[in-house]
């Protein structure tokens, strides 16, 4: 039901064309930008679909061409080479995964068009192939929340028990799981107490994710932490803890750390399901605008555009906090 919720509101905001800003853009030629997106595998990519729908509309000055590659390169491949064919002024890119954009980010270059990458990023050894990116520090976010775990095992005393991780991983190769399984990798290395004692791979997804933990289970019960990905991994992972009757979060059996911060997780964290959520920040919609903005004035905008975030638990969170959150 919660996704076919968010779907619905993309489909009608997709639809509708884009959200009304306060302050129209003036009459002027729109600025054709084709946007490559992952899929609507979680709430964070919707709500960062919803985002950069809103902001690069037609009452901001823009023409958006969008393109949903249902979580396979090849799509994105062609759906980039379709954007060269119909002649964008920029090509918005959020990459499936890190290797193999070389050749089509050529014909990208060749053509004029630049390129700005959005939340994940790409491994190429020539960095002129895009402008710029702005997204995440995932490994920092990763980094982060295991040290909220850290200090919060040092003070209930339980710093030198043994800790058992299970890990359940978001898609091979994105930048996202890159950098949150190597915060991970190195968290273990330092802590001789910490071992993970599995690694699933839920891709992002709630149904995945529920599949692999509930199968898990039945053959391994003793975890200390589940160490979640994103956010709707999580939500699967509960419920097959629930199927398994485990209890977690402050108190239970199994500690969840998750990540992207959506309003649900950030309400089953107030509610003491959730022990602690890294934040994602997906609305990008309006810093992607920006710094199409600053190349038409022919300023060059920084490389690497980081957004700041935080790390919640249950004491940080008020019912007017999850009121007034966009996502």
């Amino acid at each position: 039901m919660r996704k076919t919720i968010a779907l619905l509101l993309l489909a009608a905001l997709l639809l509708s064309g884009c959200a009304r800003q306060a302050v129209p853009a003036a009459e002027e030629k729109l600025i054709r930008v084709g946007f490559s997106q992952v899929g609507a595998e979680s709430d964070w990519r919707v709500a960062n679909t919803v985002s950069m729908i809103g902001a690069l509309c037609e009452e901001n000055g823009f023409e958006l061409l969008f393109d949903n590659a249902k979580q396979r390169q090849e799509n994105q491949f062609v759906a980039i080479r379709n954007f060269i064919q119909q002649g964008v002024d920029y090509l918005v890119l959020a990459p499936i995964a890190e290797a193999g954009w070389e050749d089509v980010l050529r014909e990208v270059q060749a053509a004029g068009i630049p390129v700005i990458l959005v939340d994940r990023q790409i491994a190429a050894e020539d960095r002129d192939l895009y402008v710029c990116w702005v997204g995440s520090d995932f490994q920092a976010e990763g980094e982060q929340v295991l040290r909220w775990l850290e200090e919060t095992l040092e003070s209930r005393g339980r710093a030198s028990e043994p800790l058992r991780i299970l890990h359940i991983r978001g898609t091979d190769g994105s930048s996202a799981q890159l950098g949150r399984t190597k915060a991970l990798e190195n968290a273990v290395r330092t802590h001789p107490n910490w071992s993970v004692a599995a690694v699933l791979p839920g891709e992002f997804t709630e149904a995945k994710s529920y599949e692999l933990v509930r199968d898990y289970l039945r053959e391994d019960r003793d975890i200390q932490v589940i160490y979640s990905e994103n956010d709707n991994m999580s939500f699967g992972a509960m419920r097959a803890l629930d199927e398994a009757g485990i209890s977690y979060g402050p108190g239970g059996d199994v500690t969840i750390l998750s990540f992207d911060a959506v309003r649900e997780a950030l309400q089953l964290c107030m509610d003491g399901k959730i022990d602690a959520c890294a934040e994602c920040n997906p609305l990008h919609g309006p810093r992607v605008a920006a710094l199409i903005r600053q190349m038409e004035e022919g300023k060059t905008p920084g490389k690497l555009n980081y957004v700041l975030e935080s790390v919640y638990d249950a004491d940080d969170l008020t019912p007017a906090f999850l009121a007034a959150r966009e996502y």
